[in-house]
């Protein structure tokens, strides 16, 4: 019986810090993901321009301030954008993820971009994520289209 409660546990406390987002500062230089540099970034507004005229963004590096992180696990990032928007970033794979230090930090992202349609479903995941109270998450009733970045790799710049 010891042993089986040892066991238990021990994977309890496994799972609680697997779904901490990762410790650390988020400093300038500090790299997430395959590793990026900010040469050649261009800023996040004008590849969404880009996107707005139909052109497809494959394979870039883009610029941005973050101006918020996944609270539960660093899994996800929202990028500010000129017109009071935000871009969402997922990782690639859910291979990795940032510490929340990295809220108001400027990174650069080595990824993906397009304009997608996000279902109500997702978007009240993201909510609960964020910790949104019931009555923000309920008042979700239809989907967005947002900018979507799937991020490769990200280096801390600024």
């Amino acid at each position: 019986m010891k042993k089986l409660f040892l066991t238990l546990a021990i994977a309890g406390f496994g799972l609680i810090a697997n779904a901490q987002p990762p410790a650390g500062d988020a400093k300038p230089g500090d790299w997430y993901g395959d590793k990026v540099t900010a040469d050649g970034a261009a800023d996040i507004n004008d590849v969404v321009v880009k996107l707005n005229e139909g052109k497809e963004m494959e394979d870039v590096k883009v610029k941005a301030k973050i101006v918020e992180v996944c609270p539960k696990k660093g899994c996800w990032l929202k990028l500010e954008l000129n017109d009071g928007s935000t871009a969402m970033v997922k990782m690639k794979d859910y291979g990795f993820f940032l510490p929340v230090s990295a809220k108001g930090k400027t990174v650069v992202i080595d990824g993906d971009v397009k304009i997608k349609t996000t279902s109500v479903a997702e978007l009240k995941h993201y909510a609960e994520d964020a910790k949104k109270s019931k009555e923000e998450i309920d008042a979700i009733t239809k989907p967005e289209k947002e900018v979507r970045v799937t991020a490769k790799g990200i280096v801390v710049v600024e």
